[in-house]
């Protein structure tokens, strides 16, 4: 079973997911603007990844701009300003297993 941290409003997003869809895997959908990851579920899909989070931070976000454009901050900072401001996660993020 695949995972899917999907924002269906994000064109390469509906993309991966229809990618999906069509080699008929099993795939759970995380709309994770609404269902935002905890500080744990992020550092243990960082951890998949084998990533730190400022490599999924979305840079090009006014957001990010406007609040953290510049500053160095912690590993669990960053996840902390991502669990806020979920919006700054890069999508999609596909998960297969470990």
């Amino acid at each position: 079973m695949l995972t899917i941290y999907h924002n269906p409003h994000c064109s390469k997003s509906r993309q991966t997911l229809d990618i999906i869809k069509e080699a008929g895997a099993e795939v759970e959908i995380v709309e994770y603007l609404k269902e935002v990851p905890t500080a744990e579920e992020l550092k243990a899909l960082l951890s998949k990844l084998n990533l730190q989070a400022k490599d999924i931070l979305r840079k090009g976000e006014p957001i990010f701009k406007e609040q953290f454009k510049g500053k160095e901050l912690s590993e669990d900072e960053w996840i902390a300003v991502m669990v806020t401001y979920p919006k700054l996660i890069e999508r999609p993020i596909v998960v297969k297993g470990n």
